[in-house]
């Protein structure tokens, strides 16, 4: 078994992980013999992360973008350098998290246990960074689709009491989660055909193809877009419950309330509610051909709803469109 590990860093939004982070991270590789891990540096300017890496963690190889080039496309270069060296899987990990001792572990034993497992999910609970508190609530217990092409996160906002341990899940959240390469390179190889039918031939969607993650989502809901291909390819992903992990997730998108809504909203930037604005629309787009009826009519109620919304309350969304009719075109 070869395992690569591959995470993202971005200027000070990562900076100050990192202290934390990488002991945990070192201290879940130990015994676990052939390993390497990959960083990928999307900051523009700032320095602060890779000399903290060069000079603490030399085994950890870096490289530097020199520029954002998002989510997506960083990790699809990091798993194509893993797929040159081998490794079996790849291990998605944010620098805002920490990791108890027996998580990588007990990931890879869930994966490993059966081949139809395309992917696995920690157990990933809330870290009060600013307070360096683990917590017992509930940051997600791995992605779940809903009618409509509605993705949640399990067991979000909640208090962990083990009720979702038994839970079956679409895929891991883009926070932490594990992979099977061969996985990952079967749904990469996949090429749509307008004449084909879904069902019986295979189609995975219009788009993606070439691509582990789609690139045409920089950041937000990508993780989402994946673990459906996997599942349309006919892998099963496992939750985990065992591998802990810990997570400092700055807004929560669990149902808290109306209020609680709008005041999740307010804590976003702008240009985080634009990302997942549009991609929440691409996925619409790339799979409207595989919904059922009931689905495709709760997804054009979800599209007026996000637009009145857009209109009344943060109209600089609404440009979202201009974008969204190119990329459809």
């Amino acid at each position: 078994m070869k395992l690569a590990i591959g995470f993202i860093t971005y200027g000070e939004h990562t900076a100050k992980y990192l202290p934390y982070f990488l002991p945990s991270l070192f201290k879940a590789l130990a015994g676990l013999g052939d390993y390497n891990i990959l960083c990928w540096d999307n900051s523009e300017s700032n320095k602060n992360n890779i000399e903290f890496i060069a000079n603490t963690y030399p085994r950890i190889k870096i490289t530097k973008s020199g520029k954002n080039i998002g989510f997506a496309a960083a990790y699809n270069r990091m798993i194509n350098e893993a797929k040159e060296s081998g490794a079996e899987y790849f291990l998605v990990i944010n620098p805002d998290t920490i990791l108890e001792p027996e998580a990588i572990k007990k990931l890879v034993e869930a994966i490993d246990k059966d081949k139809s497992f395309g992917s696995a999910s920690p157990k990933v609970l809330k870290w009060d960074f600013g307070n360096n508190k683990k917590t017992a609530m509930i940051d997600t217990c791995g992605v779940r689709l809903k009618s409509g092409l509605r993705f949640v996160d399990v067991g979000q906002g909640e208090k962990d009491k083990g009720q979702h341990n038994n839970s079956l899940i679409l895929g891991p959240s883009g926070a932490a989660g594990i992979y099977r390469m061969s996985a990952l390179e079967k749904i990469k190889s996949l090429q749509p055909s307008a004449s084909a039918s879904p069902w019986r031939d295979g189609l995975l969607s219009r788009g993606s193809s070439g691509q582990y993650f789609d690139e045409l989502m920089f950041m937000y809901k990508e993780d989402c877009d994946l673990a459906y291909r996997l599942y349309l390819a006919g892998f099963k992903a496992k939750l985990a419950p065992e591998a802990m992990i810990y997570h400092d997730r700055p807004f929560s998108s669990a149902k808290k309330g109306f209020m609680a809504f709008f005041r999740g909203r307010r804590a976003k930037s702008e240009q985080v509610k634009k990302w997942s604005f549009l991609n929440h629309h691409i996925i619409f787009l790339k799979y409207w051909h595989l919904q059922g009826f009931l689905s495709k009519i709760v997804i054009i109620l979800r599209i007026l709803a996000m637009f009145i919304f857009a209109l009344l309350f943060e109209p600089f969304l609404v440009g979202q469109y201009r974008r969204l009719w190119k990329i459809k075109k």
